[in-house]
């Protein structure tokens, strides 16, 4: 899981980063929001943490943003010295989802990161199938149909062909590819990714007058293009 945390303080910016990384997150640290939302244009991440009160773009600023530009949208906590009842409604009406009043003892800030990704993961689709131009995914099947003709993949085909089209025109790199797909790294070799990548080139007919080809991003990962 990648988490990014932005905080202009940088005693509770790094507390909160080595915490999370010695609970085996990949933890990303930004004491601008604007940097965030810069990366967050060309990669992804399951959860932000947020601080309210920043100098050039705050906490809520960025919430905002990421429920207007980013589809599907990451999880979102609040981590604020604000503490008013109207501040956290304000926040969850706008899309938070959780928050925290600073300080807070690790324990609790690392039970409400696991919960929030925990309901994440738990949290149902809505429907069965997702349409992408030609294309129809169907979640329960695990098989896609391009036109009048449905194509059979595997488990980990369909998952690694779904993530790409949710993450239309974004890079995403090949760490992550392995970690939302396979759940480790460790184990895995970026030969068994790149595999994959070709099969599902192959079979979904990935290329232009089908509407999205599947581009390599060079030392990085893999983008698919609408064309």
């Amino acid at each position: 899981m990648r988490i990014g945390i932005v905080d202009d303080d940088d005693t509770m910016l790094h507390y909160v980063a080595r915490l999370l990384d010695a609970e085996g997150y990949r933890c990303e640290a930004f004491r601008r929001g604007r940097d965030l939302v810069s990366l967050l244009g060309r990669e992804t991440f399951d959860l932000l943490i947020l601080d309210w009160n920043m100098p050039d773009m705050s906490g809520m600023d960025i919430l905002e943003w990421t429920q207007q530009h980013i589809q599907p949208c990451p999880q979102v906590i609040m981590l604020t010295s604000r503490s008013d009842k109207d501040d956290v409604a304000a926040a969850l009406h706008a899309g938070a989802d959780d928050y925290i009043v600073k300080p807070e003892s690790a324990v609790v800030i690392s039970a409400r990161v696991q919960a929030v990704l925990r309901r994440a993961r738990a949290r149902p689709e809505a429907g069965r199938f997702d349409r992408f131009g030609a294309y129809v995914f169907d979640r329960q099947d695990e098989t896609v149909t391009l036109g009048d003709s449905q194509i059979v993949l595997t488990a980990k085909e369909f998952a690694l062909a779904h993530l790409f089209f949710l993450n239309l025109h974004k890079p995403l790199s090949r760490r992550y590819l392995m970690e939302a797909v396979w759940k480790s790294v460790a184990e895995l070799t970026t030969r068994t990714l790149d595999m994959h990548v070709s099969r599902i080139r192959a079979k979904l007919q990935l290329r232009s007058d089908n509407g999205y080809r599947l581009q390599t991003v060079f030392n990085y990962g893999y983008r698919l293009e609408s064309c």
